[in-house]
């Protein structure tokens, strides 16, 4: 690998952010809303919910691919990889990184994402059933894939290293972005653009989800539909996003100069091999994943400062993860605070890992924690401190950022803030 070697003293770091969410279109606008508690969720507008059991979603507003895309490349841009495309520049842009020829081919990308271009699926099925075969674009197969976002990322910044998706439902972010840093560490890389997107709010996803009793039904007050921890919560809301991160070699981002947002010391990755839809009861999965990512950082129990939450509103998600943290924790656990994002946004599926560990760097770099919204009665099962007041400020250290996917996948990611 040229210029930085390898070797086990590699060291990870976070360079350069980049977000799209239904609570800001951009980084700093979706950490704003994070702080401010607002709210993203209301009735689906993309298509008329009323026949379904869930009627709600946190989606995307004002988002314009034209702005940073040619109009006829957006027609043929499935929208989950527009969101990565707008993400990754302003991760680029934000981090300053150099693409240069002498460097091009020591920089990857990988994109994860649970679903991908299903939008285009179900509009080329139709088209397929009312129109025939020979009224199907050409540019729909391509669309659909979700290894598609990594390529054109790697297209509109013209690097070659390495480069694919990685899938692994709700998980997927987490996955991507630990996944990536491996590939720094083992010297195949001198950074990576890692993160996911996701852009399912359609009527195939939304009454499927529902089919299987994971969604809200609390049609009648979106706005307080998600709500992680809380004793009445009945199921997610649906939602879409992307962020992208930039990840660098240590030495290589001190000597271009970078600002060094957070460094990436830990990634644990478990299976629960219980069930496909359920968590492992016993809380072992996601314990064990949060137990390596500690591990692989050199951290003990006893410096976690925060803890960003998968926290998805199902009654047995939020139960289990809160049983896993008091197995890391132990009598530490009530001191900790815990905060889950997807109460503001809903659950973004893939796209929830990587605008979590956006949530997580930005917490070391201002020492504030967002809140968990709409836990307005606490269940007897969840009675961990969730950050329920609004925003707290708190010097923030350390973070594990926990991801879970339906198939029993499980990753946790550990920032750790760095000095200049």
């Amino acid at each position: 690998m040229g210029e930085n070697g390898a070797g086990p003293a590699r060291r990870v770091v976070v360079t350069g952010m980049g977000a799209v969410s239904p609570v800001g279109i951009g980084a700093e606008a979706t950490w704003r809303g994070f702080v401010a508690g607002r709210n993203g969720i209301d009735r689906i507008a993309t298509f008329d919910p009323a026949p379904f059991a869930s009627q709600m979603a946190g989606e995307v507003k004002g988002f314009d691919p034209q702005s940073f895309m040619e109009r006829k490349h957006a027609q043929h841009t499935a929208r989950f990889t527009q969101f990565a495309l707008f993400a990754a520049q302003e991760a680029v842009d934000a981090s300053q990184l150099p693409i240069t020829d002498a460097n091009r081919n020591d920089i990857g990308v990988i994109i994860g994402s649970g679903i991908g271009g299903l939008p285009v699926t179900e509009e080329a099925h139709l088209t397929l059933l009312e129109r025939g075969p020979r009224r199907l674009s050409p540019f729909s197969s391509p669309m659909i894939l979700i290894d598609i976002a990594a390529g054109e990322i790697s297209m509109m910044l013209g690097v070659g290293g390495p480069n694919f998706a990685l899938v692994s439902a709700c998980a997927s972010g987490g996955h991507a972005i630990g996944e990536a840093a491996e590939i720094i560490r083992r010297g195949d890389a001198v950074a990576m653009l890692a993160g996911s997107a996701e852009a399912t709010i359609t009527p195939l996803a939304v009454g499927t989800f529902a089919a299987m009793r994971a969604l809200s039904q609390r049609n009648d007050d979106p706005r307080h539909a998600s709500r992680p921890f809380d004793r009445d919560r009945d199921g997610f809301v649906i939602a879409e996003g992307s962020a992208v991160l930039v990840l660098e070699e240590l030495g290589h981002a001190r000597r271009r100069g970078a600002h060094l947002l957070a460094e990436l010391v830990g990634y644990g990755a478990t299976a629960d091999a219980h069930h496909l839809t359920a968590p492992d009861p016993s809380g072992g999965g996601a314990f064990r994943a949060m137990a390596r990512a500690l591990e692989r950082g050199r951290l003990g129990a006893d410096e976690i400062d925060y803890i960003s939450a998968h926290g998805t509103s199902t009654p047995l998600n939020d139960a289990v993860e809160t049983l896993a943290i008091k197995q890391l924790l132990g009598e530490r656990a009530e001191r900790v605070p815990i905060s889950s994002v997807k109460s503001m946004i809903g659950h973004s599926l893939g796209a929830a890992g990587s605008l979590e560990a956006v949530v997580s760097v930005r917490a070391i770099q201002e020492g504030r924690i967002p809140p968990t919204i709409n836990v307005e009665t606490p269940d007897p099962a969840c009675d961990l401190d969730y950050v329920t007041e609004g925003a707290r400020s708190l010097r923030v250290d350390v973070v594990l950022s926990n991801s879970f996917g339906f198939g029993g996948h499980n990753s946790c990611l550990a920032f750790r803030r760095i000095e200049a």
